[in-house]
């Protein structure tokens, strides 16, 4: 990854927030002096904001390797790529369940593209939305929760606040790095979360990072999520 001065000086900025706003950050930090936050993603195919959604959705419920098993197998079925919507809407849907979707999920993902090819929704517009104001319109699809939407805002959009509070993973993270006697509940990981805000996507991939080393996926893959 070739080297980018303004990231070097945002990244430099936000460690140094994070570490004064958070102890159990600071070692963190400390501890992972070379760690770079956008690595993993040299480890996922290029993705738009449909691709991001299908990438998430297709891990609902299921576990690294299973993501990744699945998702190689709809890449072969288009050629070597995630399929946008128009051509994830052209193949027979039997094919989607061969390469290991569910129904439900290939119902969801060909609904988003229905809506995205015949102009109900726009990735443009939807990609300038406050995070907020995206979630609530991507949530109105049969399918597509919080977890979904947020992982696909840190994997393809690049926003910088986020968290995902509905993760397994990540609230195992948290009880492991905070040292909690119990697996804290979304509400907690939020209140936890607010002191590293504006800067949560970093703070969410530091603890990844501490509690899946060697990294092998970024949070939103780490899918033991509550949506169904």
């Amino acid at each position: 990854m070739t080297e980018d001065p303004s990231h070097d000086a945002w990244l430099q900025q936000a460690r140094s927030y994070l570490r004064n706003a958070d102890p159990v950050l600071a070692r963190l930090i400390d501890a992972r002096p070379d760690f770079d936050p956008r690595a993993w993603l040299t480890q996922l195919p290029p993705m738009d904001l449909y691709g991001a959604l299908l990438f998430q959705v297709t891990g609902q419920q299921l576990s690294v390797p299973a993501t990744r098993r699945t998702l190689a197998r709809i890449e072969a079925l288009f050629g070597g790529h995630l399929p946008s919507p128009a051509e994830l809407l052209a193949v027979d849907p039997g094919k989607l369940r061969e390469a290991g979707l569910s129904w439900r999920k290939i119902a969801t993902l060909r609904d988003l593209a229905e809506r995205l090819s015949d102009g109900r929704l726009n990735q443009d517009a939807l990609s300038s939305l406050p995070d907020d104001e995206l979630i609530a319109e991507l949530t109105t699809i049969p399918g597509i929760g919080p977890w979904t939407v947020q992982g696909a805002m840190l994997i393809a959009l690049g926003r910088e606040d986020v968290v995902l509070p509905g993760d397994l993973a990540l609230r195992k993270a948290v009880q492991a790095a905070y040292q909690l006697g119990h697996l804290p509940s979304q509400q907690e990981v939020l209140d936890i979360a607010g002191r590293w805000r504006p800067y949560r996507s970093l703070a969410t991939s530091y603890l990844f990072s501490a509690a899946f080393e060697p990294a092998e996926a970024p949070p939103a893959a780490q899918h033991e999520s509550a949506e169904a």
